[in-house]
């Protein structure tokens, strides 16, 4: 398992219905936390009482900020202990295990103009990316921010605060008020010359931003799930190399690589099993992966460099990977 940070719960803030605002400080005072980046998350260890429960979270503080780490957990109604723990457990003063921040969805450093276009709870990751923006005065910035409804809809006034402060345009959208979800079509039809657009949220409008954004070169388009792409790999029937550990280690149908790496006793690197934090990615030295991550872009996986063990597998009846 990866080193962790002891934080303490400093402030729980409700910011609507179903989402709860989390600031998590150092337990010493005065302490400085590992910086990070507009788009980064942390993964929180959750003592839910049913066995390892790691979940990822996006930071949405301004990256300048050292001394806290501040996300947006929604209670989702299919949790299987993460979101619901947090909604009717955690409470100020608790010490939770935390990693260090990783980021898997960068802003690019350019001036250009950046989109952003968020879905429910998919805003968190975009709000650092605002602060950063608005804290180099030079990128025109949108946001596209919808919601099923008004009461659904987090971090309104502080959105609205720093459009103001930047003369950036912020959209609203509410699905119920409009009778329709996001025109993502439009949207992207009407991008400002050269822009970069970012998306993050559920799965069908990410779907919809990906068939969208296809006739758009690629360094510009810019997405993150907050779940699953696809579905496991778990046909098996492949040998997984150990190249450091100097082993070879049977994938079973049924299996990802990752349970069968964890049924031997091995303690490699993971967190939220489904393909979209990162934290699992090794290097492949030979044999072709069967990718199913939403981190590695299309030109990643082509490459056939790396891949995520806890849902990818092999194409190739033996492949070897840097662990």
């Amino acid at each position: 398992m990866t080193s962790t940070l002891d934080l303490r719960v400093r402030a729980l803030t409700w910011e609507a219905e179903a989402v709860l605002g989390i600031e998590l400080v150092p337990t010493t005072d005065g302490a400085t936390l590992p910086a990070f980046t507009a788009g980064a998350h942390i993964d929180l260890h959750l003592p839910t009482g049913t066995g390892d429960c790691v979940r990822s979270y996006s930071l949405m503080n301004d990256p300048a900020e050292r001394h806290r780490y501040c996300i947006g957990v929604n209670r989702d109604a299919a949790s299987t202990g993460g979101s619901a723990w947090i909604h009717s457990q955690l409470r100020p003063g608790q010490v939770l295990q935390v990693s260090a921040p990783r980021n898997n969805f960068p802003l690019d450093n350019s001036a250009a103009p950046a989109v952003f276009i968020a879905g429910g709870i998919g805003i968190t990751p975009m709000l650092s990316m605002i602060r950063t923006a608005v804290a180099q005065d030079t990128r025109p910035w949108t946001l596209h921010y919808a919601a099923r409804n008004r009461a659904a809809m987090a971090f309104v006034p502080e959105l609205q605060a720093l459009a103001r402060r930047d003369g950036a345009t912020l959209h609203l959208h509410l699905d119920d008020e409009a009778g329709q979800v996001l025109d993502m079509a439009g949207l992207i039809a009407a991008l400002p010359a050269g822009a970069h657009v970012y998306a993050c949220g559920p799965r069908p409008m990410l779907q919809a931003f990906e068939q969208t954004t296809a006739g758009l070169p690629a360094e510009r388009v810019h997405l993150e799930y907050f779940g699953a792409r696809e579905a496991p790999a778990t046909a098996g029937g492949f040998t997984v190399r150990l190249h450091r550990a100097g082993r070879d280690v049977s994938v079973a149908p049924g299996q990802t690589i990752l349970d069968a790496l964890l049924a031997t006793g091995l303690e490699p690197l993971y967190s939220c099993q489904e393909g979209y934090c990162g934290t699992c990615e090794v290097a492949v030295l030979s044999g072709v992966p069967e990718h199913r991550d939403a981190v590695l872009d299309d030109a990643e996986k082509a490459s056939n460099r790396r891949m995520m063990i806890c849902c990818s597998g092999s194409r190739t009846p033996v492949i070897e990977i840097d662990l």
